[in-house]
């Protein structure tokens, strides 16, 4: 059987659009032309991918992707949003979407981000390791789970899989290009303001104090590293 991505758009002719590439592509697909369908489809149907419209009518994207992610549907989501300022926007809420597009868009494009969203998801999820100690904080890659002091934290997708490749890689300087290609999957120049909202959640979720960060270290002019504590 194969991947099966749910469409949510409210206009016709864009669900018409994605559903021919899609499929054309090689994915099964089904569709919504609301926020209140799509979340009913999302909760009831197993799928792998759901293309988001921001702009939906009975419940707009941001909305269906907070209650998803509230729910612990952690189904990756491919945001579409029709302004380029809007963006801003989807970077700066905390909405657990792992990628998004700009409408007009290209459907070569839409498939390529797709299937980069899958490759990534699933070599996260053929990480096998027990768990993984840097001073506090205890990552289960296997299980998408971490703890901070024997309590559990709450991530959105994304999130532990930027959490993860820092703690993998654990005192290497990453640039914000090697962390969008790394975690994000772009084989192509991204925007990287992506990376620095996805650190600064985690930051909140893991540093004693956000200002002087005790994990996530910020090298001026470099990117960052997580640092090598020990228990």
């Amino acid at each position: 059987m194969g991947k099966r991505i749910l469409i949510v758009d409210d206009e016709s002719s864009i669900v018409t659009l994605l559903k021919f590439n899609v499929e054309q592509a090689g994915f099964e697909s089904d569709v919504a032309y609301d926020g209140l369908e799509a979340v009913k489809k999302a909760e009831e149907g197993n799928f792998d991918l759901i293309i988001l419209d921001l702009m939906l009518p009975e419940m707009d994207g941001t909305e269906v992707c907070k209650h998803l992610r509230s729910n612990k549907i952690d189904t990756p989501i491919l945001m579409l949003t029709a302004k380029d300022e809007e963006i801003d926007k989807i970077l700066g809420l905390e909405l657990g979407a792992d990628d998004y597009l700009t409408k007009p868009f290209s459907p070569k494009e839409v498939v390529a981000r797709i299937k980069a969203i899958l490759r990534r998801a699933a070599k996260t999820e053929d990480s096998v390791s027990s768990s993984i100690q840097i001073g506090d904080l205890t990552v289960y890659p296997d299980r998408y789970e971490a703890e901070l002091k024997g309590k559990p934290l709450t991530f959105t997708r994304k999130e532990f899989e930027l959490l993860y490749y820092l703690v993998s890689h654990k005192g290497i300087v990453l640039s914000r290009d090697k962390l969008l290609s790394a975690v994000w999957n772009y084989d192509f120049a991204g925007d990287t303001r992506i990376v620095d909202v996805h650190v600064s959640h985690l930051r909140e979720k893991i540093e004693p104090d956000t200002k002087k960060p005790t994990y996530i270290k910020t090298v001026r002019g470099l990117g960052y590293k997580l640092e090598s504590l020990k228990v």
